[in-house]
């Protein structure tokens, strides 16, 4: 069976891990019998209470689980061979789909509702920290599919109370666009 719960701790470990040493990963990520709401917020504290916010934010980037990640590579990869620019892009009823959508030169993904299985029982988060590991995923996936370097940066937050999840997705150098006029 699918233990969403295990591979969070997994990857959440070795990143920690990745920071520091193996004592302070296993004290961070593993916390009391809880269940899955509160290993979530008492988790994130202990993260909080031991690192500074850029080195909580690159923890948890590194904490995506990737799921699903060669499906959505996949579209925008065909997305992508059909446009010339950022704004064609986003323009197409299947970027439109997804959550994306191009403003002010700039290129957005939201999503209506919270797509993290691990918070589906937590009612609201007193920060960002855990919701910075779609972030991470989101580089990974943008960097794959555009071909260069790719910021993320994360606007709201649906369990932070915001009424959608929104990310800034900010290309750092030239996107191979396979379309040919």
């Amino acid at each position: 069976m699918f233990d969403i719960r295990k591979i969070q701790k997994q990857v959440l470990y070795h990143a920690v891990k990745a920071e520091c040493d193996d004592d302070t990963a296993q004290k961070i990520v593993n916390g009391k019998q809880e269940d899955n709401p509160t290993w979530v917020k008492n988790t994130m504290k202990r993260l909080e209470k031991r690192f500074d916010p850029s080195t909580v934010k690159r923890i948890r980037m590194h904490c995506q689980c990737g799921y699903g990640m060669d499906e959505k590579l996949e579209l925008l990869n065909k997305l992508l061979a059909s446009s010339s620019s950022l704004e064609e892009f986003a323009s197409h009823n299947q970027a439109k789909a997804a959550g994306l959508f191009y403003r002010n030169g700039e290129l957005y993904l939201q999503f209506l509702f919270c797509p993290c299985p691990m918070l589906a029982e937590v009612d609201r988060l007193e920060t960002n920290t855990w919701c910075q590991c779609t972030t991470g995923y989101s580089k990974v996936l943008f960097e794959k599919a555009f071909g260069c370097d790719v910021d993320v940066e994360l606007l709201k937050s649906i369990k932070m109370g915001d009424e959608n999840c929104l990310m800034k997705i900010i290309p750092l150098g030239s996107i191979r666009f396979q379309s040919v006029d």
